[in-house]
């Protein structure tokens, strides 16, 4: 009898899948490109494992099977790295402060802009904040190094009131914070695009109540509004949790530079000077196998965390 069912489930999932075969024609892409850039890199990951030569093999290819198996020597030797060790601290530094100080702000900005009665404003506002998303990192940098430089705008301002220059982005003390105001101003705008869907998608009936009862337009944010976006901001705060290893290599690979290696040093920017500019595969690709684990592991916690404090999750 169980195998009647069995083979009966399976006949109608064969059945679905014949009746919508179009539907499924269309995953193919995506399936293809995730097989290439997702699932064959993967092979690579044994470099982290092996004394890696480029040409050991006769192609980089197969020089992963030619070069030396070592085993675990490779990572223990990246964890006695001073130079690691500070990467790390500061991917957790800028990755903790990106959280505390920019990710509320597009819940702020969608929750207030909300409010805003005039279509027109409230529109053109939204294109203007909109905008800088589309300028890439490099164009960011330019238009920060040309405010903030010795003979920028800024440092004229301070001057002309008295004060000294300041080497905005050659300064340690300075460029932890620079990097936070760029982030914030290149990215609330598009941050805040899933907050507005998510408020749009919230019940009216319960705002007409509100104002029946006579609640003012915070208590509408603060009883209405921001409880329905509790869902949204868990799921995105566990999406950004995955990613706090990363901490913006784009954005600090084209703003930062030597004098500032020891606050704005991190994991991507480590592996990068390694595997591409010293040629040092092997220990460039550990640090990234860690830094995939470290990530994978927040990702997990993180959810955990929220369906225990809010009983909302991934799954």
């Amino acid at each position: 009898m169980a195998n009647t069912k069995k083979v009966s489930a399976g006949r109608k999932k064969l059945l679905y899948v014949r009746k919508n075969y179009d539907l499924y024609l269309l995953l193919v892409p995506t399936l293809v490109f995730i097989a290439i850039f997702n699932l064959v890199p993967l092979w690579g990951l044994q470099i982290a494992f092996r004394d890696y030569k480029l040409m050991a093999g006769g192609t980089p290819w197969r020089s992963i099977w030619a070069s030396k198996w070592v085993g675990l020597n490779i990572i223990s030797k990246v964890f006695g790295k001073s130079e690691f060790t500070r990467a790390l601290r500061n991917t957790l530094v800028i990755s903790a402060m990106k959280i505390v100080f920019t990710f509320p702000l597009p819940i702020v900005f969608a929750i207030f802009l909300n409010e805003v009665r005039s279509n027109g404003f409230q529109k053109g506002l939204q294109l203007i904040v909109y905008l800088p998303h589309f300028l890439s990192w490099v164009v960011v940098s330019g238009l920060f190094v040309s405010l903030l430089n010795s003979m920028g705008p800024v440092n004229k301002l301070i001057t002309s009131l008295g004060g000294a220059k300041i080497r905005f982005l050659m300064d340690n003390s300075w460029f932890r914070t620079i990097l936070i105001v760029s982030e914030a101003w290149k990215e609330i705008g598009w941050s805040s695009i899933i907050y507005f869907a998510a408020i749009a998608g919230l019940d009216m009936e319960c705002y007409e109540a509100a104002i029946v009862d006579g609640a003012s337009r915070f208590q509408k944010m603060w009883y209405i509004t921001l409880p329905g976006l509790l869902p949204t901001v868990v799921l995105m705060l566990i999406i950004r949790m995955g990613n706090i290893m990363d901490a913006g290599f784009s954005q600090i690979f084209a703003m930062y530079n030597p004098t500032v290696y020891e606050s704005a040093d991190i994991i991507g920017t480590y592996v990068y000077r390694l595997g591409l500019g010293k040629l040092d595969f092997s220990t460039g690709t550990a640090v990234g196998v860690f830094n995939s684990i470290i990530g994978l592991v927040l990702v997990l916690l993180s959810n955990v965390f929220a369906k225990r404090a809010t009983g909302k999750s991934i799954w």
